[in-house]
């Protein structure tokens, strides 16, 4: 037996086409041009890409994977038919390139941090939500998250410590030490700025010393004996690959892996006075390898990054105890560490010395980022807190849109008063990540920055178009072993669609799963996304309600769509309200003004499934009520046969 369908159908006439929603379409439209450009220029027949200079060690499969991480999102949110092929063909072709040079073992990278491994996966996660009937991907995501749990031959992970057993985790087990072999010299001026890895060791105290040959040979020894070994937070984002295992069929030994390796480290953060340490030691005890410090570990407080990329894993961490949980859970992970920040926040310019992704700043501030701003520290050695930056707005945002917890919009409400810098200007930035516009998008859907679809599109065709312009200046393969040539050229742009058409904030780029308010399917050409010719605008995120306006623009053929509650039908519609145009529109054509229409408003209950049926040239906004995480998160295929 089918499930129930309640069907509404647009009725509001499209007298004055949105400005926006004309920008969404062209965005769409141009986007499909850019990737085939792309696939043309750097790709090889087999969907690899065109390369070859070396890799070196264990690093460097995540820079093959990530020219296409978005791509799979372009295809969920509404783009070309062919992407999907497209996107399993590279996925298939990297996939083989990185087996030929060592790299990978059965498919999946032999062993690396979970900071890299995370940039690796978001691919993958995206085809397997994006079609999850292929029965390849599904085999696949299988095998690889078993990869993790307690009882798989790799022993990456110890079920009666609750921990990882290195650092350096993946399919050939855990990998002792940092992977290596020269010294950590002083000529790695490009790993200055982030300054020491280990602070206490005899005869290091800065980074001139390292110009010594046996400092740097000591350096070295002890970073793989330290850093080397034990556990470290950025290791939750190995949950992403066994939420997106269970996301198929509820395998119950995926979701207790999150629940128990989640677990073990908010019970750590408790110990700890509520801020997650950095470091686990071979026998399971926080600060075994750092001389009962809580902080020093690998991708940790002190080195490189500190909160950005402790944050992230816990968000991650958090966010996937949520999914499998059913309801919020973990949170405060994530939520300690900014309160912390926030609370040791001052007021003042940011030291270009000092700040560690300074120059990352000054790209998304301009001329804001030499005055006075609300600055919180990233990093914590035996010195105290250090490395003061602004706080970027995703992590709050992502811990908002998590928990859509008032007390977590309120953090954010102040953070954008305080911040220094107007929180409502779209700046044109563009980094990797393809994010960071969350404080725009923000205060939009807190009304109070009205302009903010038409100006973030626009910015996301002129980042298009400066992608386009730089294909065209590089149209050859990296000259050397510059494998972050094809990230950087990378033409496909999501961050604006996930936030609009999915009501998202872009996924977190450290091994976050692609995520959303809400989801789309073409009825009538049985597939993810939004029709040809059709834009969707998300005014507002409540509590357990989305507010979304959608326009077609066909002058001619209606469009019918299925609209869904969360990624993976976490969160179930269980009720519309829409708007009802009664009027005569468009009357006599004797008339040069449509007569007035008198809108209402109806409201249906929803059972189970949505449809919308969309006439040309009308639209229909939509209040659609949740019963948030009220059904258990499953992979959507929305591949179906037309139901009309």
């Amino acid at each position: 037996m089918g499930a129930a369908i309640t069907r509404i159908t647009a009725t509001t006439p499209l007298a004055r086409p949105p400005v926006w929603a004309i920008l969404e379409r062209e965005l769409f439209r141009r986007l499909d041009d850019a990737w085939r450009r792309f696939q043309a220029l750097y790709c090889a027949d087999d969907g690899s890409l065109r390369y070859s200079g070396g890799t070196v060690g264990r690093d460097g499969a995540d820079d093959f994977y990530e020219p296409f991480f978005n791509w799979p999102v372009l295809y969920m949110l509404g783009g070309a038919d062919d992407l999907l092929e497209a996107c399993k063909h590279h996925w298939r072709g990297v996939t083989a390139q990185l087996t030929a040079r060592g790299m990978l073992t059965d498919e999946y990278e032999n062993g690396y941090d979970w900071f890299h491994q995370g940039e690796s996966a978001l691919f993958f996660y995206g085809i397997c939500a994006a079609d999850p009937s292929d029965e390849h991907f599904r085999a696949r995501a299988l095998r690889f998250a078993n990869l993790f749990l307690g009882d798989s031959e790799t022993g990456n992970y110890d079920p009666d410590l609750r921990m990882m057993r290195a650092p350096h985790i993946g399919a050939g087990g855990p990998l002792p030490g940092l992977g290596e072999n020269q010294p950590y010299s002083a000529d790695l001026v490009g790993m200055e700025p982030y300054g020491l890895p280990l602070r206490d060791l005899p005869g290091i105290t800065g980074w001139s010393d390292l110009a010594d040959p046996a400092n740097a040979n000591l350096m070295r020894t002890e970073m793989d004996a330290r850093l080397g070994a034990g556990d470290v937070p950025i290791n939750l984002a190995a949950t992403s690959l066994a939420v997106n295992a269970w996301l198929y069929d509820h395998d119950w030994r995926f979701a207790a892996f999150v629940t128990d390796y989640v677990g073990a480290w908010a019970e750590r953060t408790r110990d700890n006075g509520g801020l997650i340490p950095d470091n686990v030691g071979p026998t399971g005890r926080v600060g075994e390898l750092h001389g009962g410090r809580w902080y020093g570990g690998h991708y940790g407080w002190t080195w490189p990054h500190g909160l950005h990329s402790v944050a992230a894993a816990a968000l991650i961490g958090a966010i996937n105890a949520t999914l499998v949980g059913g309801g919020p859970a973990g949170l405060d992970l994530p939520r300690k560490p900014l309160e912390k920040a926030l609370a040791l926040a001052r007021r003042a310019v940011m030291d270009p010395s000092e700040a560690t992704l300074y120059d990352q700043w000054a790209d998304r501030l301009g001329a804001d980022a030499a005055g006075p701003l609300l600055l919180v520290p990233y990093r914590r050695d035996d010195d105290g807190w250090f490395d003061h930056e602004p706080m970027q707005p995703a992590f709050p945002a992502w811990l908002w849109w998590t928990s859509r917890d008032p007390q977590d919009a309120a953090t954010l409400s102040d953070l954008a008063a305080e911040s220094g810098y107007d929180w409502r200007e779209v700046r044109a930035f563009r980094d990797k990540e393809e994010a960071g516009h969350e404080a725009p998008w923000w205060t939009y859907l807190h009304g109070d920055n009205p302009d903010y679809p038409e100006l973030a599109l626009t910015m996301a065709l002129g980042q298009l178009n400066r992608q386009l312009a730089l294909m065209e200046r590089f149209p050859t393969p990296p000259v050397g072993d510059d494998i972050h040539w094809w990230q950087r050229l990378n033409p496909v742009v999501t961050e604006v669609l996930t936030q609009l058409v999915g009501g998202a904030p872009q996924m977190l780029y450290n091994g976050g799963l692609p995520l959303a308010q809400l989801r789309w399917a073409d009825v009538l050409r049985g597939r993810p996304g939004l029709p040809d010719q059709v834009s969707a605008l998300v005014e507002e995120i409540g509590e357990a309600h989305t507010t979304v306006l959608v326009v077609n623009l066909d002058p001619v053929a209606d469009k019918i769509i299925e609209v869904v509650g969360g990624a993976y039908d976490e969160h179930p519609i269980v009720a519309v309200s829409y708007d009802a145009f009664e009027s005569d529109y468009p009357d006599d054509s004797r008339r040069y003004l449509p007569p007035p229409g008198e809108p209402s408003e109806r409201r249906e209950e929803v059972s189970d499934r949505l449809h919308i049926r969309i006439p040309a040239q009308t639209s229909i906004r939509l209040r659609l009520e949740h019963d948030r995480f009220g059904r258990r998160p499953r992979h959507q295929d929305l591949h179906r046969r037309p139901s009309v």
